[in-house]
């Protein structure tokens, strides 16, 4: 009884020690890479012009030891098929539709593209002892915003009024700057093996059209735009840690 009564108050000490051990592993500065995929909902004019769509993203980014501040630079790629403008209405018929070069309807599918990348700065604030690189997540960041109407057309029945100059009349190309702010929940675990994010991310963009003409309205674009942007991101991220202290082991 009182080797199990020893063994018993030695167990939880033996844990610690333990998790010592494996989270030392993590520690150190750390140059980390992610691959991350978000679902969106646009407001403000972004709101006006597209509706729901999904971005895919990368990015480079330096913890530190100290702090757990996070440095770093990123891109993320939007697309979606959800359009609420119509910026080819002076060209279609009566009945709605777009004559190409074969006399019979165009086949037109409008789809929304975009960008963003800017550079951010942030925290990791960890939630517990045991490991010191997992916890509250939170940046952000500057940048450039940009998005467009992509016009997609079938090369089969090709609208002249829709090559790739003209298209630029009628795409409603805007960026500007614009700022992101993301909160959510880091893991880089003790072992390495999993290391994810996941979080709220909202954007602001300040836009206006850089296009000289529109030609739907005839003339040019020069409305100053606010574009509201609301998502949900997770990540995948691939670490690597350098200094002295990655590379230290504990033995008890």
């Amino acid at each position: 009884m009182r080797t199990y009564f020893w063994l018993f108050l030695l167990l939880p000490l033996t844990a610690m020690t333990q998790d010592y051990g494996e989270f030392d592993l993590n520690r150190g500065n750390g140059i980390l890479f992610n691959l991350s995929y978000a679902y969106h909902s646009p407001g403000g004019d972004l709101g006006k012009r597209f509706g729901d769509h999904f971005s895919v993203g990368s990015g480079l980014e330096f913890i530190s030891d100290k702090g757990h501040w996070l440095f770093g630079l990123g891109m993320n790629y939007y697309f979606g098929n959800q359009v609420g403008e119509n910026p080819l209405s002076a060209l279609q018929n009566d009945q709605g539709g777009i004559i190409g070069n074969n006399r019979s309807y165009a086949d037109i599918q409008l789809r929304m593209r975009g960008f963003y990348t800017g550079v951010h700065l942030g925290k990791l604030i960890p939630l517990g002892f045991a490991n010191p690189r997992s916890g509250i997540r939170v940046t952000v960041s500057a940048g450039l915003l940009q998005h467009k109407i992509r016009i997609q057309d079938d090369p089969l029945s090709f609208v002249p009024q829709l090559d790739e100059e003209y298209k630029k009349g009628y795409d409603r190309l805007s960026n500007g700057l614009s700022f992101t702010e993301f909160v959510g929940y880091q893991l880089l675990s003790t072992n390495k093996r999993i290391n994810f994010f996941a979080g709220l991310e909202l954007t602001q963009g300040f836009t206006m059209s850089r296009r000289d003409f529109d030609f739907s309205m005839r003339q040019q674009d020069t409305t100053e735009r606010l574009d509201l942007n609301v998502g949900f991101r997770v990540g995948w991220i691939l670490p690597f840690y350098v200094g002295e202290r990655a590379s230290e082991e504990v033995y008890y």
